[in-house]
């Protein structure tokens, strides 16, 4: 097993009787139904049904804690705050106070078990005063960047490098594959649009995992091609394996064509 510090993570805390409920009518995944060990991939929505914030919902005694982008901490809290009204409900920023820890490469003893991939491993939440004893004990600071090269190996897309907040869909961040979306949990922001898309499988554009065939690494943003139509844009890559988010029938023409996908001047292939 390895551990690695998530420095570009950050918490927000949901507390108070009515935390459960409130956070239900909110978000994409199934509040009430996430169990102590768990952590469960959601998102919050625009009413438009395109992904605002992404997180990591895991159970903190009677309180939830969502595990977001450390940039993106005081954006959520602020707004689950304008939908708060009269809940019965505490909202905080605690991103200061802990430290996320990822649990990955091997059998995994403790932590909340990452549910987008039965590889993913664990998220370990522990005091920021402790951060540093704790990673020993697991083995020592692996680094983000390699677990950043498991994730992308697994096929598993990060907002904010494979797919853009406010921009992208769920079903096209690939959510409705790595149960992030719960299409039986009932309403929440966005759902109409959401479900909509999902049963008439409207879905043209996907994050995609891509092999590098040559080259260098293209950048994250940068456009993908096949002969002179744009197919997508490259997101988050390492040793070899790409995330691409991939206009679906355009890469099919382009396959039909003998044409090959390039970014810059990598090839890329769709795995």
């Amino acid at each position: 097993m390895k551990a690695a510090k998530l420095s570009d993570r950050g918490l927000v805390r949901v507390s108070g009787p009515e935390a459960r409920g409130f956070l239900q009518g909110l978000v994409t995944g199934n509040v009430l139904t996430l169990e102590p060990g768990e952590a469960r991939w959601a998102a919050l929505l625009s009413p438009q049904g395109k992904i605002l914030f992404d997180f990591l919902m895991s159970v903190d005694g009677d309180a939830l804690l969502l595990d977001v982008k450390a940039d993106k901490v005081a954006e959520l809290a602020k707004r689950l705050t304008l939908y708060k009204l009269r809940a019965k409900v505490e909202i905080a920023n605690v991103g200061a106070d802990f430290v996320v820890i990822a649990l990955y490469g091997g059998p995994v003893g403790e932590g909340a078990t990452d549910s987008r991939h039965a590889e993913m491993g664990a998220r370990l939440i522990v005091p920021a005063a402790g951060a540093d004893a704790a990673l020993l004990t697991l083995g020592g600071d692996h680094g983000a960047a390699d677990y950043a090269a498991h994730r992308i190996a697994l096929g598993i897309p990060e907002g904010g490098v494979d797919f853009a907040y406010g921009d992208a869909f769920p079903a096209e961040a690939d959510m409705d594959l790595f149960n992030g979306v719960d299409f039986k949990k009932g309403c929440f922001v966005g759902q109409e649009v959401v479900a909509r898309m999902h049963y008439r499988s409207t879905v043209r554009t996907r994050v995609t995992k891509v092999l590098l065939l040559d080259g260098a690494a293209p950048a994250p943003g940068a456009p993908i091609t096949a002969g002179d139509k744009s197919v997508g844009t490259m997101g988050s890559s390492a040793n070899g394996v790409g995330l691409a988010l991939l206009r679906l029938d355009r890469v099919e023409e382009a396959a039909q064509a003998g044409l090959p996908l390039k970014s810059g001047e990598t090839e890329l292939r769709p795995a």
